[in-house]
């Protein structure tokens, strides 16, 4: 059985084999440069350049309709108010191939946001702006959606991946968040982070790394099976092999007991187990790309469940030992894998081109646990990969991506020298 492979998978594949002989030379064999940059604070979003809006509290909004620089715009044949927000331009310190952006926002009633990225190379060359999202937690007004292509000059857009196609990659850019409110509503979007993750690949396989000290430590993630909600809500991707990442958000939200509660499902028929794993395909279902796996919904809508001081965001990682920091943090990963026939002993399902499942723990030899939703119940959820097998299914296509999800009460572990959280 092979689950189908996600547009947001294939842009990784691409970005990783775009990146691959330029960056052996820039960065020397096996050397995996990414960095996470946010914007996450009142100081931080006032410090940037911003029109038609206001921060308070922290949180980036609409100013008042007729304000200096709100502006008015049509968008689906209905009349919204607009303001925006841009960073200025960050430099990651390497020439990145690939981007990956994250953001925490509310979107009352009919309105929404929309993130746009655009490049910069060494000798000065800009590209256009680029629309990665338009984005809002409900579907009662709004099509979330991105928007594949754009690709007019330095770069393109795979979904939720913004792929640079100018020989030599970018070094540095911008952000732009534009904020809409239905024209005559009072209530606001409101942003409050904003981020990108920034990444340049080696070509080929990466050596295994060896166990650290967290051997023997499990979390206690909840166990969630995509495969009972196989024929559910074909507008929505139809459940099944389409749904592994909902199905490994709503684990982590569980862990958390930030899950929906019943009155979000309760349109959810009577009968579907686990039906916040319903409501979580709806909630990062991406009408551009037809499917759930967007990567970067997932970590907008789950950090719309985390409250106040949590957040989530999608990043890579070098391996296995730097999940095991997160792990001795109290934070499980949903990390993305690919493998072919034989590659993964014990897995569920034969191969895959794009599949996504939680790393919850390490076992005493340091071998990987895992929260695998493709098991056919929530009973062969719980799987242990060996470590230099699951090293390979997660770094060689996906480049380690994962999506970091926390709550207050877990911080994020020491970075050390590591710039990707």
């Amino acid at each position: 059985m092979m689950l189908p492979m996600t547009r947001a998978d294939a842009a990784s594949s691409s970005a990783a084999s775009a990146a691959s002989a330029a960056s052996a030379a820039a960065a020397g064999p096996g050397k995996r440069l990414v960095d996470y940059r946010r914007w996450d604070t009142g100081e931080a979003l006032s410090a940037s350049s911003r029109r038609g809006t206001v921060v308070t509290n922290g949180r980036l909004r609409l100013a008042a309709a007729g304000a200096d620089g709100v502006g008015s715009r049509t968008l689906d044949g209905r009349r919204y108010d607009e303001g925006t927000w841009q960073s200025g331009w960050h430099e990651p310190g390497f020439a990145l191939t690939s981007l990956i952006p994250s953001w925490s926002a509310a979107t009352p009633r009919d309105s929404l946001v929309e993130v746009e990225v655009r490049g910069r190379t060494a000798d000065g060359r800009t590209s256009s702006w680029d629309l990665m999202a338009r984005w809002a937690a409900g579907d009662q007004h709004v099509r979330r959606t991105t928007v594949a292509g754009q690709d007019d000059d330095l770069a393109r857009v795979d979904t939720d991946t913004w792929t640079v196609t100018a020989a030599g990659g970018v070094t540095a850019y911008q952000l732009r968040v534009r904020l809409l409110r239905r024209e005559g509503q009072q209530a606001s979007p409101r942003l409050d982070t904003v981020g990108a993750m920034a990444s340049r690949l080696p070509a080929g396989t990466p050596d295994p790394t060896r166990p650290g000290d967290v051997r023997g430590r499990v979390l206690d993630v909840p166990r969630y099976s995509q495969m009972i909600h196989q024929g559910h809500f074909p507008q929505w991707g139809g459940g099944g092999e389409a749904w592994c990442s909902p199905t490994a958000t709503s684990m982590v939200l569980s862990y958390y007991d930030a899950l929906p509660g019943a009155r979000a499902s309760s349109w959810v028929p009577d009968g579907h187990r686990d039906p916040w794993v319903d409501v979580a395909a709806r909630a990062t279902y991406d009408h551009g790309y037809d499917g759930t796996g967007n990567w970067a919904f997932n970590t907008a809508w789950a950090a719309s469940r985390l409250g106040g001081g949590g957040e989530a965001f999608v990043t890579r990682l070098t391996g296995a030992r730097q999940a095991e920091r997160f792990v001795a943090a109290g934070i499980p990963l949903v990390a993305s894998v690919t493998f072919g026939p034989g590659e993964l002993d014990g897995a569920p399902i034969g191969s895959t081109a794009g599949h996504l499942l939680v790393i919850v723990g390490f076992d005493a030899a340091g071998d990987v646990v895992v929260n695998d939703p493709a098991a056919s119940d929530a009973s062969g959820v719980r799987r242990t990969y060996d470590r230099a097998q699951l090293e390979r299914a997660w770094l060689t296509r996906s480049g380690g991506l994962v999506y970091v999800l926390r709550d207050a009460a877990h911080p994020l572990p020491p970075r050390g020298s590591s710039t990707a959280w």
